[in-house]
């Protein structure tokens, strides 16, 4: 007699133990609900790597991983998120995306529709930067010992114009260009998180960057350093930088840019919003002679519309950074003792 067990089936709505395997059920939450939202020719290989197409350019690598709650905020989700912040990372170095790898670790009980609205996202985000997600991973852990779903992306772009773009680059005189408004992201999780309503919606600013970053290099811009304004804010991205560089920064206070729903919020719940958390933000130091030029082509850009100058790296012998109000008073950028806003990305 030949007694064969029949295959699982996938009966259930929800995300279970055995979608962890590596067998029948963990190939039918592939096909089903992630390998129709990523069409290309490495994910049709079924491979548990990719070979991909060397060439002469230097290459960038990153890696980032996100467990943001809750999973959809207005303005974006987790899976745009994971596609953005590895593409923007990138960015950060001069460098244009070509492939991302995506981890899954997905907590039982999860529902399946919800991860088939993830990987739709990170399918839309992907096809939108122009990057390919050509490898990945899932693992399934018992309920309860998980947000739903943590995403783990790593990426990899190439330099079209390889200039050095970093810290070290950094010199007195250089000036501090700011793309936008601050701290809606974080205060978008907060609201989202805490179900606060305030008078004007909030929104994240989540966004793709590399456009914005082409143009100033297309132009011959030498930019200096670049850095997205993520987790500690604007001010936390400034003070690694200064000590990073071994220079003093100037910023204005009044120059900064805070939209007013978001300035209403933080003073409602206490919060500074030069420490709260943006994903679509990014600081660039340019030369002196070319600030003008620089920020003309960045306010060409929409995600970068706002762009406006907020400081220069000055000639002081000690990395920190000063913020000046606009009465002339002066007080040291540091970072945060703890966490002001937990699970922002």
């Amino acid at each position: 007699m030949n007694i064969q067990c029949p295959p699982p089936v996938e009966t259930d709505e929800r995300v279970r133990l055995g979608h962890g395997s590596g067998g029948e059920l963990s190939q039918q939450l592939l096909r089903n609900h992630v390998f129709p939202h990523f069409n290309n020719p490495w994910i049709a290989q079924g491979r548990d790597s990719s070979v991909l197409q060397p060439n002469h350019q230097p290459m960038v690598f990153t890696t980032d991983s996100y467990v943001v709650t809750p999973l959809f905020f207005p303005g974006g989700d987790i899976g745009k998120l994971a596609v953005y912040g590895t593409v923007n990372d990138l960015a950060m170095s001069g460098a244009r995306p070509l492939y991302l790898s995506c981890s899954l670790i997905l907590e039982e009980g999860l529902p399946l529709s919800t991860l088939s609205r993830v990987m739709a996202s990170m399918g839309h985000a992907a096809a939108e930067a122009g990057v390919a997600l050509v490898t990945g991973d899932t693992k399934v852990v018992e309920r309860g010992k998980g947000d739903g779903i943590y995403i783990n992306t790593s990426g990899i772009g190439v330099l079209d114009h390889p200039v050095p773009i970093g810290p070290e680059q950094i010199r007195p005189g250089d000036h501090i260009l700011l793309s936008g408004d601050i701290g809606r992201h974080g205060m978008t999780i907060m609201a989202s998180r805490e179900g606060l309503e305030f008078e004007s919606p909030l929104q994240s600013d989540c966004a793709l960057l590399y456009g914005p970053i082409e143009k100033l290099l297309a132009a011959g811009i030498h930019v200096h350093c670049l850095r997205d304004l993520t987790r500690g804010g604007l001010a936390t991205a400034l003070v690694e930088l200064a000590e990073t560089s071994g220079c003093q920064m100037v910023v204005r206070e009044d120059a900064i840019p805070v939209c007013p729903p978001v300035q209403g919020a933080c003073e409602i719940l206490g919060l500074d919003p030069l420490y709260v958390a943006n994903e679509g933000r990014f600081i660039a130091v340019i030369p002196e002679q070319q600030s003008a030029l620089a920020q003309s082509i960045l306010s060409g850009c929409a995600v970068s519309a706002a762009c406006r100058t907020i400081g220069a790296v000055a000639n002081g012998d000690r990395a920190q950074v000063i913020l000046e109000n606009a009465l002339g008073a002066e007080r040291l950028l540091d970072r945060l003792p703890g966490e002001q806003l937990p699970r922002i990305c």
